[in-house]
């Protein structure tokens, strides 16, 4: 047999690591569409379209990666006040919050970056706190 026959072999089966990535969730900031300990694959941002609104993306955040809901889009402002979250000024349905934030009131501009929040808003760190991020921070979108 031929050296690299092997070599060629393992690289033909990693590539498609290439392309997408095994995520395990950690927490339950996005309860309860992605539960603790969850295994999803994500599509590299590289290899996906632009972060649409309601997509869940891994974002690389200020305390690490994390699995969040992406909301506001670059050149949008966000409001949100309670349960209640606005994008330039319309009330946007979220069906996927079932945990909502009772309290809290806040308005961000999202300049050229994303404003990404967990679906269980009491127990999510997130776009609140840290503001948008910028598109490299978006590390892959789950499929």
């Amino acid at each position: 047999m031929k050296p690299w026959i092997p070599l060629a072999a393992l690289a033909l089966a990693l590539s498609p690591l290439l392309v997408v990535h095994p995520v395990r969730v950690s927490g339950r900031s996005m309860e309860p569409a992605l539960r603790d300990g969850d295994l999803r694959w994500a599509l590299r941002a590289w290899a996906s379209h632009a972060p649409r609104r309601g997509e869940i993306w891994v974002v690389e955040g200020p305390h690490g990666s994390s699995a969040k809901r992406v909301l506001g889009l670059p050149g949008e402002t966000v409001e949100w006040q309670g349960p209640d979250l606005r994008i330039n000024g319309q009330r946007l349905d979220e069906p996927w919050v079932v945990y909502p934030e009772r309290s809290g009131l806040g308005r961000l501009g999202c300049g050229e970056g994303y404003l990404v929040l967990g679906d269980n808003r009491p127990q999510s760190q997130d776009g609140r706190s840290w503001g948008a991020l910028p598109v490299k921070a978006m590390v892959g979108r789950i499929l």
